[in-house]
């Protein structure tokens, strides 16, 4: 097995006790935060497997919740998150499923407030290593780790080409990129990670490709 840095084998910097339940937990919690772009009124946190069974004792809960409140995984706030939440008005429900899952550290985020709502579905793979597998019941692989922008679009020909192109034209390179759809010629999702910041002018760029409907950028 190759690693990418000495981090992929003791874990990142974080607020213990498990980089797997508490570091990528907080990480989940942090992508949700940034694909809603706001601060949600409600959270209902849904822990599948491991996650169920020891959230509050490996402090999942909290690392989860300080990711919403968009705290970083060494933040020394992470352990009062619950509190904190409740100080910022974000009401927090957590239900503890049976199901099993695919993967044993999983869990499903929806966030409410006035102006829409947002579920995504992330797996702790290990290290504090995640990976979004779902948003708003679209299939996906999102490491969180890379600069990346998630594309909404109706599924019509020639709209993944100009966008991929736009990134040419700017020597921008493309590490993943995915795309999914609910059903033929209706919304589609494009998932793109690649190697550099994605500047504005890039972004406007493809918001005026047609049957663009909605760009979500990632990471700076």
């Amino acid at each position: 097995m190759k690693y990418r840095s000495a981090f992929d084998i003791i874990g990142p910097v974080m607020i213990g006790p498990s980089s797997s339940h508490t570091a990528g937990a907080a990480r989940i919690g942090r992508v949700a935060r940034t694909l809603f772009n706001r601060l949600p009124k409600k959270a209902v946190i849904s822990l599948y497997g491991s996650f169920a069974k020891t959230y509050k004792g490996h402090g999942t809960d909290v690392a989860i919740v300080g990711g919403l409140l968009d705290f970083d995984t060494f933040d020394e706030r992470i352990p009062t998150s619950l509190k904190l939440a409740e100080e910022a008005g974000m009401e927090i429900v957590f239900s503890v499923e049976d199901m099993v899952p695919d993967h044993p550290n999983t869990v499903k985020i929806n966030l409410y407030d006035d102006n829409g709502d947002l579920e995504v579905v992330g797996i702790s793979i290990g290290g504090g290593t995640i990976e979004i597998t779902e948003l708003n019941s679209f299939k996906l692989k999102l490491s969180g780790e890379h600069p990346a922008i998630l594309v909404v679009h109706n599924d019509q020909f020639g709209v993944i080409s100009a966008v991929t192109q736009i990134f040419a034209n700017h020597e921008i390179n493309i590490g993943h990129m995915e795309v999914s759809r609910k059903e033929k010629g209706k919304m589609a999702l494009m998932v793109i990670e690649v190697d550099q910041k994605i500047h504005q002018n890039v972004l406007a760029e493809i918001e005026k490709v047609p049957n663009v409907t909605q760009i979500i950028r990632m990471v700076d």
